[in-house]
């Protein structure tokens, strides 16, 4: 038998854990993924695929920028929170009706197939949770070592994901652009104003609000404490993030208007991440947006054993909330196919927009938007701005809300 063969493996989970071989990959491991194959583990031979070994907690990813030794607790290797699943640590990229293949040449036999990849922004992490964190501390430790720190680097999002001078990017700038005005543009400017409330800050944002995902209650309120803080928000304008050249200080917007900045960051247009599915038995289920239609149960249209979750379906809901809904509705009908359950007899997603929506204004403030009522202040603010929801996270994944 081949050396780390599915068969292999099987066999060996059959007499370590005495539970059904039936096989169950889940291909993502952000938070729906992870959350799905947490709720799996002990009801069938779980692996899951993921670029790398470690889950981070995106919605931190802010204040990491303005406080890198914050990070510690964001990245929570898969194996804290998962004792009875397997974890290989690289990319898929491709799968047939039977089989997943990564990037490192192994290939894993599914009965039941997961797709949770979401956005594309873990092509760019790091591997290993080590390096992830040195990519956090490092900015400090190359200006020490650079004489010529890198003031005026712009960044795409998804390298602002990774970038290893964030931090020092902001602290040595005295002005900051930033283009999107959704929850991540929003939040990156809260937490920069707060910590650094010396340094001019630009917003601009495509349409007439900002956070179209809330109501317009919670945009007014958001817009108006940005304000207060200093920050100057342009809305109803755009810049053409693809005509900004490296080293760039001087941006136009759609209306012509001219704005001066030391750097920038785009915190728009993250593509999804199902690219690796183009030439697939699955390429022809995803729509023009590059989302996987999945059906009522959040299987994979025209399917009976491949599901998928989170960001990268075509399902209804609000972004946030997706992930706990997906995962538990998921869970739930694949331990009833593993069981041999009617098909009849399958959950249903519901998209529910009940649960509250927050978003973080600095560290001690938030805004929360309720089925009956709009909250701002330091209320919401003691319930996610001081750790992010760092808390939260780690209690979903059975872990102490505090690292050792």
């Amino acid at each position: 038998m081949q050396k780390n063969s599915p068969s292999m493996w099987i066999a060996t989970r059959e007499m370590e854990a005495g539970g059904s071989n039936r096989r169950v990959v889940v291909v993502g491991g952000g938070l729906a993924g992870a959350l799905l194959a947490k709720r799996l583990q002990f009801d069938a031979n779980v692996v899951l695929i993921d670029s790398k070994e470690y889950y981070e907690i995106r919605r931190a990813s802010s204040r990491c920028m303005v406080e890198p030794s914050f990070a510690d607790r964001t990245l929570i290797p898969h194996t804290d929170y998962l004792a009875n699943c397997r974890v290989t640590s690289s990319p898929a990229i491709d799968v047939t009706d039977t089989e997943v293949l990564t990037a490192e040449g192994r290939s894993f036999v599914y009965d039941y197939l997961v797709i949770a990849t979401g956005h594309a922004v873990e092509h760019c992490a790091t591997k290993t949770r080590k390096q992830r964190l040195e990519q956090f501390h490092q900015g400090s430790n190359f200006i020490a070592t650079s004489r010529s720190p890198p003031t005026n680097l712009s960044l795409d999002f998804n390298v602002l994901m990774v970038s290893i001078a964030d931090n020092e990017r902001i602290r040595s700038s005295s002005s900051v652009l930033i283009i999107g005005g959704g929850r991540t543009g929003v939040e990156l400017a809260a937490e920069i104003a707060v910590d650094f409330p010396g340094k001019k800050v630009t917003l601009v944002h495509e349409s007439s609000r900002l956070l179209q995902v809330l109501g317009p209650n919670a945009s007014q309120k958001v817009l108006k404490w940005l304000k207060s803080k200093g920050v100057d928000v342009v809305l109803d304008q755009s810049i053409d993030v693809e005509s900004i050249a490296e080293g760039d200080t001087s941006f136009t917007t759609s209306s012509g208007a001219r704005i001066t900045a030391a750097c920038h960051f785009r915190c728009v247009g993250r593509p999804m991440g199902s690219s690796w599915l183009n030439k697939t038995v699955l390429n022809d289920k995803l729509d023009r947006f590059g989302r996987l239609a999945v059906d009522a149960n959040l299987r994979v249209r025209g399917t009976k054993n491949i599901f998928a979750i989170g960001d990268i379906t075509d399902a209804a809901g609000r972004s946030g909330s997706l992930a706990h809904q997906h995962a538990a509705v998921a869970a739930k009908n694949l331990k009833l196919l593993l069981k041999g359950g009617r098909e009849e007899k399958l959950a249903m997603y519901k998209p529910s927009y009940s649960s509250p929506a927050v978003v973080s204004l600095g560290r001690r403030q938030a805004v929360v938007q309720l089925s009956f009522a709009t909250i701002k202040g330091h209320i919401p603010g003691w319930l996610q701005s001081k750790d992010s929801y760092v808390a939260w996270n780690r209690r979903q994944m059975g872990l102490e809300s505090e690292t050792n």
